[in-house]
């Protein structure tokens, strides 16, 4: 036991706080409308001071599984903050008839109706989901890599990966879309086939369900079934997270300098990307938007981090 450790907050946990507190001013400002403002509110005070326990017991007990667990347990919170954007951006306009009007107008069709309708195979299906499903691997297999053998770096790995998708989520706030299936299940595949892509307003406020799923037969078809019954929400098409995010991580790995770990992940990451329009998942703009983006944000972020919290505690 260390009496004399002074306290620390994590740079991760820093910007959760900012998080946290940027999230909060949306809530409030949206007060007027449908939120459950109990549970929006109620949950951010409670895993802001989690964030305040943790470090204040770590001041006491220096312990490496309590750092440990310090920084896993703000990426679990990924599993609460993901949702959570749907309810607050769930109360404000749709956007998806203007991102599913830009693809037409960019590619002259709606390519993940014509993506997976070319390609029926069973075996292109289930290499693509698993490649969609490798998405979270790769960001827990990856953090744990830098954990356990790149310790130097992971403080800035992990710093650059949660602020990136802090930053994905504003934009899902601030800009709700569902995705192709989401949308068209709603407006109608044949209304879509005719160019007409109707404003639905905050029609998902009260229908969030993901409809259209039907039993598969492949192994990771059936997997990526279940986790979106389990997990999806009418959220975060544009840009994509998934290629943001794991475009983000190759772009760490590579600069670290960590080629190995680079060419194993890199078939996945390729099988991902195809398959966020394939199972209509993201429009083929979300998809640029991610990636595109994924440089932007790993470069601000970067900075952010190199300014404020180069110094670690660890």
């Amino acid at each position: 036991m260390n009496r004399n450790s002074s306290f620390k907050l994590l740079a991760v946990e820093k910007i959760t706080i900012v998080y946290i507190l940027l999230t909060t001013i949306i809530v409030l400002f949206l007060s007027s409308k449908s939120l459950n403002l109990f549970d929006l509110i109620g949950y951010r005070i409670l895993i802001f001071s989690s964030i305040i326990a943790l470090a204040y017991i770590y001041k006491f007990r220096e312990s490496r599984y309590l750092i440990f667990f310090r920084y896993f347990f703000l990426g679990g919170l990924l599993v609460y903050w993901y949702p959570d954007t749907f309810n607050i951006n769930r109360v404000l306009p749709n956007q998806d008839y203007l991102i599913a009007l830009l693809e037409q107008n960019i590619f002259g069709c709606q390519p993940s109706i014509l993506f997976s309708g070319a390609y029926p195979q069973h075996w292109i299906s289930e290499y693509l989901n698993m490649g969609y499903f490798s998405y979270y691997i790769i960001i827990l297999g990856s953090s744990l890599y830098f954990w356990f053998y790149c310790k130097e770096k992971f403080d800035a790995f992990f710093f650059i990966l949660i602020g990136s998708f802090y930053l994905y989520y504003l934009i899902y706030i601030l800009f709700p879309t569902a995705g192709p299936q989401y949308y068209f299940a709603v407006v109608g595949v044949e209304q879509i086939q005719h160019h007409i892509y109707p404003v639905i307003g905050s029609y998902f406020d009260l229908h969030n369900e993901l409809t259209g799923l039907v039993p598969n037969k492949g192994f990771f078809e059936n997997l990526v079934e279940h986790t979106q019954k389990v997990g999806e929400r009418p959220t975060a098409a544009f840009p994509s997270s998934h290629v943001g995010i794991s475009t983000l991580i190759l772009i760490l790995i590579y600069q670290f300098q960590k080629k190995g770990l680079f060419l194993i992940i890199l078939p996945f990451y390729i099988a991902l990307v195809i398959a966020t329009v394939f199972i209509k998942a993201h429009y083929v703009v979300d998809v640029i938007a991610g990636f595109l983006l994924a440089f932007l944000f790993y470069y601000f972020m970067n900075k952010i981090y190199q300014k404020y919290f180069s110094a670690r505690i660890i």
